[in-house]
This record gives C-alpha cells, sequence and structure tokens, in this order.
C-alpha cells in the first residue's frame, strides 16, 4: 500500500459517542496496550494500575460520553485504523509531575500525547497525517501552540510499544519544531498554530 494512496483515502473524526465502538474496535481487548486504553496521562500511576484493563476502558468511555473528546480516530474506507491523543495540556497530570516533559514556559498548549496505529497501517504516513489534523483541530477550539513529546528512536526496529507518543520525524514533517530536550531521546516539539497553518 503505498503512503500517498492511504493518507488519501484517511478521514479523521473527534472521538464523540457515536464514534466509541469504532475506538473499541481498534483498540480491541488489550486496550491499544496491556490494558492501558490511553489513560496513562490522565490518572496517577496507582489509579492508572489499579484501573489496567476494564477500569480504564470504563473511564476513556465515561469521557467519550461526556462528549469531553479525548483525541481522533482516523479511518481508511470505514474501519478505524488510528488513534491520536490531544487536548489541553491540563487534562493531562502525568505531564506536569515530569521532570523531562515538564512545561518549557507559562504559555496555553495542547499536547499530543499518545497514537495507536493499526498494524496494518504503520510506517505508511498516518502519524504524521494524524498530527496535521490534531493541528487543525486544536486551532478549531482557539488553541494557538500545540506540543508533543516525541521519541528520538535508538534502532530502525524500535517497537510500537516504545513510541507510542510518535517519533521525532513524524513530528517534523508535521511542521513541528523543537523547543526543549531534557533527555537524549525525549525532546518536546511544538507548532505554532499562527505561524503555520
Amino acid at each position: 500500500m503505498a503512503e500517498q494512496a492511504v493518507t488519501n483515502s484517511i478521514q479523521v473524526y473527534p472521538v464523540t459517542p457515536d464514534r466509541w465502538t469504532d475506538l473499541e474496535t481498534l483498540f480491541g481487548p488489550r486496550g491499544a496496550c496491556g490494558g492501558c486504553w490511553c489513560m496513562y496521562w490522565r490518572l496517577s500511576r496507582k489509579e492508572f494500575e489499579l484501573g489496567k484493563g476494564e477500569g480504564n476502558r470504563t473511564a476513556l468511555r465515561a469521557l467519550v460520553m461526556a462528549c469531553q473528546l479525548p483525541g481522533l480516530l482516523a479511518c481508511h474506507n470505514g474501519e478505524p485504523v488510528g488513534w491520536c491523543s490531544i487536548g489541553p495540556r491540563s487534562v493531562f497530570p502525568v505531564l506536569k509531575r515530569s521532570r523531562v516533559l515538564k512545561p518549557v514556559d507559562e504559555k496555553p498548549v495542547w499536547s499530543v500525547v499518545c497514537f495507536f496505529v493499526h498494524r496494518r497501517f504503520r510506517r505508511q504516513g498516518l502519524t504524521v497525517k494524524m498530527l496535521q489534523e490534531a493541528v487543525r483541530y486544536a486551532a478549531g477550539q482557539g488553541a494557538s501552540i500545540v506540543e508533543g513529546y516525541p521519541v528520538v528512536p535508538r534502532s530502525r526496529n524500535t517497537g510500537a510499544v516504545f513510541i507510542y507518543t510518535g517519533v521525532y520525524t513524524a513530528f517534523q514533517k508535521a511542521g513541528f519544531i523543537e523547543v526543549a530536550r531534557r533527555s537524549e531521546t525525549r525532546p518536546i516539539m511544538r507548532f505554532y498554530i499562527n505561524e503555520g497553518i
């Protein structure tokens, strides 16, 4: 499947209540990875560990059903194939507690914290497409800066489970620039909406 052909046929939607079953289908019985259900960044470590599996699924579903729109869903010919978690940085308390990912400054930002791409659609440009759509979505919600926390992989063969926040090159291709790096492999990158959309 050619990269351009795939990205041209992708539609991206906010995860509203009517899209919950699509997200469940994409995440599958493991909740994307190890019962996470993309709640890692939203809970304390204790809450997250206790909720692994059904508890985290219930927590994410509650956000969706309350129309808090926790992220975006990519579909290919109606099939859910990708997920991107985005929201105001304040809804991800783990970022605030992180030494490496603590705030760069006092500017209000939206954060992209996680991706999950169906195995058949990996390495085809879908993450870049979702980042572009995340920027458009955040801009529509009044954001002026979108921030991400990608990994700089030590090897091309780094497993997907270790790069769930995205990779540096994908953010670069989507127009993000590096603004801080407190760890060799974990830069902080930003898209300044008024300058680049």
